[in-house]
């Protein structure tokens, strides 16, 4: 198993956070329907399930920050774009 910093570095992290879309486009290699339907719909969340399946063993921290950051950033994401629309 390698870890998830022998392949990508600080910067990787930083462009996952702010463009999920667009780095899962230029530095992923999956391309299944099922990876293109979470890119469309729930980009963090594939990400997510990516990082589990990949990263579980060498790096449970990273992980489980993934996951908070999908459900969380996820849901307060929506949040505020009803909020602003009710407006």
């Amino acid at each position: 198993m390698t870890g998830f910093w022998q392949h990508h570095g600080i910067w990787f992290v930083i462009f996952m956070f702010f463009f999920p879309r667009l780095t899962m486009l230029f530095a992923t290699v999956w391309g299944g329907w099922l990876w293109w339907v979470g890119w469309l719909f729930a980009p963090r969340l594939t990400v997510a399930i990516i990082a589990t399946t990949f990263y579980w063993q060498t790096n449970m921290v990273l992980v489980v920050f993934t996951w908070i950051w999908a459900l969380g950033l996820e849901s307060g994401e929506k949040g505020v774009f009803v909020w602003n629309r009710k407006r």
